[in-house]
């Protein structure tokens, strides 16, 4: 029974014995009768105003109670011009601007914090309760390579690549470093927030490539400066040396002529080649910066095509042009990305050996370039390396090949990979998009 309810029932008993007392004096009495009408007039506008001091400041309370459990802060009562009321009034609508006022601030940082998250350049996961991912901004979308409706719901252990292995028990005074493919380098580590009196985590994925990119060049481009100077001295005066012995070479026994020329000419040799390698490496350090120009890329492969064919057909190694019959032009520098694709192609040709397949696709929307080939799989080992600077896998190699191809197509803004395919093959892919075209 409601608290009116059962104060109605109260005025209805209290006033029903004056009532019938009264309907009893209005015969022989009719003077008490009008008094004890007045008396009962008065009762009644007496609990009417009882009710109002009453009754009516819990329907208040009541109304505000249901406006904050609906989350409406907005609902302000008006004096009434009654002391007691007025005071329960001001305290509500006092307590009602402080809520409105920390749910508005809550809702600005709220809504800032969340732009900060999307915005910012390093990955952010943040887990639920039960260690899952909860949220992801766009930074950590592009790290991983998927969207965010397929990271929502997955433990961070459980990523594919190898993500998973770098997240799995990763402590929050233990972070990882992680490379991909050689080339991508991050560094992962976990923190803590409280919600709602319990613990969370969240993980911060910060990219590595650029600074470390940086750092590597500053290193041997000081290395090779050095060492290119000073061979280069030495090769030039010594060759000059052993030119001048030929001129000796008369004056020895006819017997001796032949050693001695010859034993000049492989010096001289020797020496020669000694300064191209080091050209080589001089020539990784002063790589210019591209100057792009309208290029039409499928005519650029044909002739990259054209100028392997005799090797491919030494090692009986076909090569497969799968490019769409429109021309595919962007804007790039054409003999820098030349000579960085020629190397991938000849690393192609490597890797094969003997008796094989390369296969060159191209795709307009969006462009990009795969060359594949189907040799021997990269290690995981060696993938973690590819790019790594006077990094080779053969015998005799510079390890200067695939740091040129990186070079090239990082200082045009190109993405790239090169990885195993679903198939078993490896396929070096380039994607040169429209953000860097513009």
């Amino acid at each position: 029974m409601t608290l009116r309810l059962k104060f109605l029932l109260f005025v209805v008993l209290v006033h029903a014995g004056p009532v019938a007392l009264a309907a009893q004096l209005r015969g022989p009495r009719p003077g008490l009768f009008v008094a004890a009408e007045v008396l009962l007039l008065g009762s009644v506008l007496l609990s009417v105003q009882l009710y109002r001091a009453y009754v009516r400041p819990f329907q208040l309370i009541a109304a505000g109670t249901a406006a904050m459990q609906a989350k409406d802060f907005s609902l302000k009562f008006v004096p009434v011009g009654q002391r007691e009321m007025d005071q329960l009034i001001g305290v509500y609508n006092d307590m009602i601007d402080a809520l409105r006022r920390e749910r508005v601030s809550q809702h600005e940082k709220s809504f800032l914090l969340e732009r900060l998250i999307q915005a910012s350049p390093a990955g952010i996961l943040i887990l639920d309760f039960d260690g899952r991912i909860e949220g992801v901004n766009a930074a950590a979308e592009r790290f991983l390579g998927q969207p965010a409706a397929a990271l929502l719901g997955q433990a961070p252990g459980a990523l594919p690549g190898a993500w998973g292995p770098a997240l799995a028990g990763l402590a929050e005074s233990q972070p990882r470093a992680l490379r991909l493919s050689g080339l991508q380098a991050y560094r992962a580590h976990a923190a803590h927030f409280l919600d709602r009196g319990f613990t969370r985590r969240f993980i911060v994925l910060e990219e590595l490539t650029q600074e470390l990119i940086k750092q590597e060049k500053q290193a041997y481009e000081q290395l090779i400066r050095m060492m290119s100077h000073e061979i280069n001295n030495s090769i030039g005066a010594i060759n000059s040396i052993l030119h001048s012995f030929h001129h000796f070479a008369p004056q020895l026994a006819p017997a001796d002529r032949p050693d001695f020329t010859q034993a000049l000419d492989v010096s001289i040799a020797r020496n020669t080649q000694l300064a191209n390698f080091t050209a080589n490496f001089a020539h990784l350090v002063r790589l210019p910066p591209p100057t792009p120009q309208p290029t039409e890329l499928h005519a650029l492969l044909r002739g990259i095509g054209r100028l392997l064919q005799p090797q491919s057909a030494a090692r009986r190694i076909r090569w497969h042009l799968e490019l769409p019959p429109a021309p595919l032009v962007l804007p790039l520098d054409a003999p820098q990305l030349e000579q960085a694709l020629l190397n991938v192609a000849k690393n192609a040709l490597e890797a094969i050996g003997q008796d094989g397949n390369i296969w060159v696709r191209t795709t307009a929307a969006p462009p990009t370039l795969v060359i594949e080939n189907d040799g021997p799989s990269l290690t995981p080992e060696v993938r973690q390396r590819l790019f790594t600077p006077f990094f080779s896998t053969k015998r005799d190699g510079q390890g200067i090949g695939l740091t040129l191809v990186r070079d090239v197509l990082l200082a045009h803004g190109f993405r790239f990979e090169l990885g195993p395919t679903p198939r078993g093959t490896t396929a070096f892919t380039v994607w040169f998009t429209a953000a860097n075209l513009a």
